[in-house]
């Protein structure tokens, strides 16, 4: 069948889904969305909620409903479509920008969870993996700095919604995003404390695990890096780059290089 002959459905799922220059492009376009959108809540957190800021929320509102919408269109199980990690996420946002007029800026902060969406679709991995030699040489870094920087700017925005203006010196968004840094590396200056089990639950949770997420993030960083090429025998993805054989099963590999510049 021809592009023309194509229905809405098909030419939708395409762009999400295929392999052509402008589904790339698409995609590409959603991804510094996603970058902008969170680059204007940083920029915006401490403002006050202005006509003109509440109309920028929902032009955000309306693009992320409008993505929520095709995915779930094009999407083969709906009902399975909807458990997904991702789905979940872009609910909560979408709920917290339409209540952010009722509740407060501090509830439109969670729009940064949309964040957990940057570089971890399988088809834009495959697009950056094939159009950017810097991200194919340094994927494990750059992914592992995107969980950190999404868990940090996550737990700011839970630490300010459940405890902002409840704890002494926790009073704004910048407030709690020191609190989260400082807590996560274990610098603990002390200027700011949590002093209900409700606050040091939420340090004890931004230590465990951001301390988890800091160190993966060291060791991607320091041990050598793995390249991907998935074994036609045992399915191992990733070798050394030196590698001739899988070190899993034995049978030999040929790995594409860059070549010779």
């Amino acid at each position: 069948m021809s592009g023309s002959g194509k229905s809405l459905h098909d030419r939708v799922r395409l762009l999400y889904e295929g392999r052509s220059k402008r589904a790339t492009r698409f995609r590409y376009g959603l991804l510094m969305f996603d970058a902008a959108s969170i680059v204007f809540i940083l920029a915006t957190a401490t403002l006050p909620l202005t006509p003109a800021l509440l109309l920028a929320d929902m032009a955000v509102a309306s693009v992320i409903a409008a993505d929520f919408a095709c995915r779930l269109w094009i999407a083969e199980t709906r009902l399975r479509h909807l458990r997904q990690l991702y789905v979940l996420v872009d609910i909560v946002v979408l709920a917290s920008l339409l209540a952010a007029p009722m509740l407060g800026q501090g509830w439109a902060a969670l729009r940064l969870l949309r964040a957990l969406r940057l570089v971890h679709s399988y088809h834009l991995l495959r697009d950056l993996r094939r159009d950017w030699r810097f991200f194919r040489l340094h994927e494990d870094a750059i992914l592992s700095a995107v969980n950190l920087l999404v868990f940090i700017f996550a737990m700011t925005a839970l630490v300010h919604l459940l405890r902002g203006g409840r704890e002494p010196g926790l009073n704004t968004y910048v407030d709690a995003l020191y609190f989260t840094v400082t807590t996560l590396t274990t610098t603990g200056y002390g200027d700011i404390l949590m002093t209900t089990w409700t606050g040091r639950l939420l340090a004890v949770a931004i230590m465990i695990v951001g301390v988890g997420l800091f160190l993966r993030l060291a060791r991607t960083i320091f041990v050598p890096a793995k390249v991907r090429h998935k074994c036609p025998e045992c399915g191992l993805l990733k070798h050394d780059p030196d590698a001739i054989h899988c070190k899993h099963c034995g049978i030999e590999l040929k790995i594409e290089t860059e070549g010779a510049a």
